[in-house]
């Protein structure tokens, strides 16, 4: 699964055990502008670098996979769980464009000013 949206907020690198590391982040995924969702994501392991190259509202393609897991608590209470591990992360959106160098032309004039010039010139004219 995959889906774009703007990074909104990442966090640290929490170290659960002593051999398992995840990194939680935000991404607003606004497929109906008026309303836009707020989602959680997480990177594990080696996968939690791929954040470091990301800024705040950068926009982001976030490949995923939604993972759920049911937990049995001392009571003997079942629970479910669901969560989105991030696997992938790209920056999508084209940079902005830059300005034009000195070097660079300007473009053609678009005034038609040359026919006001000829048309005085051309009063003289006898015909």
């Amino acid at each position: 699964m995959n889906i774009e949206g703007k990074l909104i907020e990442k966090f640290e690198t929490q170290n659960v055990t002593e051999s398992f590391k995840k990194r939680e982040f935000v991404v607003e995924y606004a497929d109906n502008p008026q309303y836009p969702e707020f989602l959680k994501f997480e990177l594990i392991q080696n996968n939690c670098q791929q954040l470091d190259s990301f800024n705040v509202g950068d926009k982001i393609n976030v490949n995923f996979n939604l993972k759920g897991r049911k937990w049995t608590n001392q009571k003997g209470e079942t629970n479910y769980f669901n969560s989105l591990q991030a696997w992938r992360l790209e920056k999508t959106g084209s940079p902005e464009p830059s300005a034009p160098s000195m070097d660079t032309p300007p473009p053609p004039s678009t005034e038609d000013s040359w026919m006001d010039q000829s048309s005085a010139a051309d009063d003289d004219l006898p015909f």
